[in-house]
């Protein structure tokens, strides 16, 4: 079976480079050259564990291709995948000409019956409309030439996203047809016979579930904040609150750790354009504009801190950060908290030492010169006045505090993720302030 993934970003590529690994022809096409001349040196355009010794072992077995030429990839395939960027207009809707892009130039090119699936996250009737965009760029061909479209979400963590591809919770297939149906059951049935579910469903709720699965998360993690706030307020430990609540098995555990907020590309991206996409429809998504509004004053919450400690006046004062990336695993820094954080001392007069175990070049290209860029996280303590933990890198977890005492200037801890004991670090003589605690 042959198919064409279009986009090499996250999606894209992680899509592509996991059906090869079972067995499937897969070209991936972009119109970048750089990243398509990089891949076929190996150079990987995204961090993502276990990828790169992937893509170079089907590469190797001659099952993964790399592209310019969209033309050239869907000759031959069944099925093409869109897997382009959707990124966020100054309004919060997706920006859809990526994708439309992308339709019309299959339209421009196919000669056989093509199954179309939209991969990347995309509102509400964005399968209509490439649907409409396949069907117009034919008929300036002047040809009728069969084809399906279909709706297919990914739910891949970044830091996790091989093992959600290769053993998914589930599936989801939004299509209107048969033929489409047994096209990609046929794709996905080396991930079926371990038992993986295959959820068929109409393209509209199959473009929603994607959304409102990534909207429930994000509202998780708000709602956890809030809380957070409440306990720090009312003298209560969350903590213990998030073990009591998260024995419930209609809570879970999961989701429910306070911190300084979500990042990435989906959380920020995915809620601004179901809020827009309501709106246009004549609906208030009022829970997570608020959703929204928490988070946005989360990622303050630990300059703040700074600040009651400190007062508002921050020259002189160093500041070491581990952890820049919005999460561990990735390099990705889009939205990411630290950046607020940083931001935030900076502009008070502060420096800013800080050290992440993947994300410093991405971090160099937001950040630029503002800030000092650690070799080590121990590196980054040099005669430091505070410490703050951002991001919880799994190195980052049980550090040599007599060292971390040692190195830094002062004696002040800012726990971003409640990683640590704070009763221990206070009878070591650290000053502690966690998210939610006294």
């Amino acid at each position: 079976m042959k198919i064409a993934v279009v986009g090499t970003g996250y999606v894209g590529l992680v899509t592509g480079t996991c059906f090869a690994e079972v067995g499937i022809d897969v070209t991936c096409v972009d119109i970048d050259q750089r990243k398509i001349d990089n891949l076929h040196k190996g150079i990987m355009p995204i961090y993502e564990p276990g990828l790169e010794e992937m893509v170079l072992r089907n590469v190797d077995k001659g099952r993964l291709h790399f592209s310019t030429s969209l033309q050239e990839a869907i000759q031959g395939a069944e099925v093409a995948f869109i897997a382009v960027g959707t990124p966020p207009g100054e309004d919060g809707s997706a920006d859809l000409k990526y994708v439309l892009g992308v339709a019309k130039e299959i339209g421009t090119h196919m000669n056989d019956y093509l199954v179309v699936v939209t991969k990347s996250t995309v509102p509400v009737g964005t399968s209509e409309r490439v649907r409409k965009a396949v069907f117009e760029a034919q008929a300036l061909r002047g040809v009728n030439i069969a084809y399906d479209v279909a709706s297919n979400p990914e739910f891949l963590k970044e830091g996790a996203a091989i093992e959600d591809f290769l053993k998914p919770d589930r599936i989801v297939v939004g299509t209107s047809s048969k033929k489409a149906e047994e096209t990609i059951g046929k794709l996905y049935k080396p991930f079926t016979l371990n038992g993986h579910p295959v959820i068929y469903m109409d393209i509209p709720s199959a473009e929603m579930t994607k959304y409102a699965a990534n909207a429930m998360l994000a509202t998780k993690i708000s709602f956890m904040n809030d809380i957070a706030n409440l306990c720090e307020i009312m003298g209560a430990d969350v903590n213990l609150v998030r073990k009591g609540i998260g024995s419930d098995p209609r809570i879970g555990n999961k989701f429910i750790y306070p911190g300084v907020g979500y990042g990435g590309s989906c959380f920020p991206k995915d809620v601004k354009a179901l809020i827009r996409t309501a709106r246009e429809h004549g609906h208030e998504m009022r829970i997570l504009e608020s959703v929204e509004d928490v988070n946005d004053d989360q990622k303050m919450v630990m300059s703040k801190k700074v600040v009651r400690h400190y007062g508002e006046d921050l020259k002189g004062k160093t500041f070491a950060v581990w952890g820049l990336s919005f999460k561990p695993k990735t390099d990705d820094m889009r939205e990411a908290p630290s950046v607020v954080i940083i931001n935030e001392l900076l502009k008070r007069g502060a420096q800013v030492r800080a050290y992440d175990p993947v994300a410093m070049e991405e971090a160099k290209h937001q950040l630029h010169d503002t800030i000092a860029y650690a070799k080590d996280q121990y590196d980054a303590l040099l005669d430091a006045d505070a410490l703050l933990l951002i991001t919880e890198w799994p190195e980052f977890r049980v550090p040599n505090f007599d060292v971390v005492k040692k190195l830094m200037r002062g004696t002040v801890i800012f726990d971003g993720r409640n990683q640590y004991d704070r009763h221990e670090l206070r009878e070591m003589g650290f000053t502690y302030y966690g998210i939610g605690l006294q």
